[in-house]
């Protein structure tokens, strides 16, 4: 067994457990998420359909007219095949009627407001049906900064936030994704064409052996070289994850009490219940 496979079946109980007591212990039955016909959000939503049952998982396509069709046709057979509810919203005019106000807008600039536009649309889903937003980025994804802060990167719990990319795939194949999501090259879909390793210049399984090591196992850089990682992707990797460190912390409060809310005054979710 390599360093980053897992006893799938283990994974599946902890995160299914997860789930279900995150969700429940605050009064809520429900989960709510954005199935963007990838693997990640479709990994969640099998856990989420396994700790709740379908009819409590509510799922949502949001797509914007450059999306790839195949992505909401992805998405529909996830939902299908587990029986939750499901919904698909356009995004289009709300994006579009933001930027005709800023036609030059670059890409980056018009991914980020689709990923928000995206999220808000959850949260008030989520006070529709009364309940918590499921976050879908992996450990890959949030080590890089490869995310929206206050888009994608939003949550209320995260049930795959500490499992990587390569294991997210093992745990797909374990809970029975449709192949087709398995198969398919990671992307974002923000705009025509898009992937994420083409955008990131690396692959999610040649940075996960380098995280790996790097954070898990907190090996030196002088170890990594040992180990046979290339210098300059060394440093590559280390300055992403280095330089989105902020988009992992609760806004920085500047301390004037004897308790600080995230420094002192830090409790769990459901403290005093």
């Amino acid at each position: 067994m390599g360093v980053l496979n897992v006893n799938t079946a283990l994974l599946r109980k902890i995160l299914v457990g997860f789930v279900r007591d995150e969700v429940t212990k605050v009064g809520v039955t429900k989960g709510v998420l954005g199935l963007s016909g990838g693997i990640d959000s479709a990994l969640v939503a099998f856990i989420a359909a396994e700790a709740l049952g379908p009819e409590n998982v509510y799922a949502y396509t949001m797509p914007y007219r450059t999306s790839n069709p195949e992505s909401e046709a992805h998405a529909k057979l996830v939902a299908d095949q587990l029986g939750i509810n499901y919904q698909v919203i356009e995004i289009t005019p709300m994006v579009d009627a933001y930027f005709n106000l800023f036609p030059d807008a670059n890409n980056m600039r018009r991914g980020n407001k689709m990923a928000r536009e995206r999220m808000t649309i959850l949260y008030d889903h989520s006070a529709e049906v009364r309940g918590l937003v499921l976050g879908t980025s992996n450990k890959t994804e949030l080590l890089l900064g490869y995310g929206t802060l206050h888009g994608d990167m939003a949550s209320a719990l995260n049930p795959i936030g500490d499992i990587y990319k390569s294991q997210v795939w093992e745990l797909s194949e374990a809970m029975g994704v449709p192949r087709a999501v398995i198969d398919k090259k990671p992307s974002a879909d923000l705009w025509a064409g898009q992937t994420d390793e083409q955008e990131l210049g690396f692959t999610y399984r040649d940075a996960d052996e380098l995280l790996y090591r790097m954070v898990d196992q907190r090996m030196s850089r002088d170890e990594l070289i040992a180990e046979g990682f290339d210098p300059h992707f060394i440093d590559v990797v280390h300055t992403k994850v280095q330089g989105s460190h902020f988009k992992r912390r609760l806004p920085v409060i500047a301390k004037v009490s004897h308790r600080t809310i995230d420094r002192d005054f830090r409790y769990s979710r459901d403290w005093g219940k």
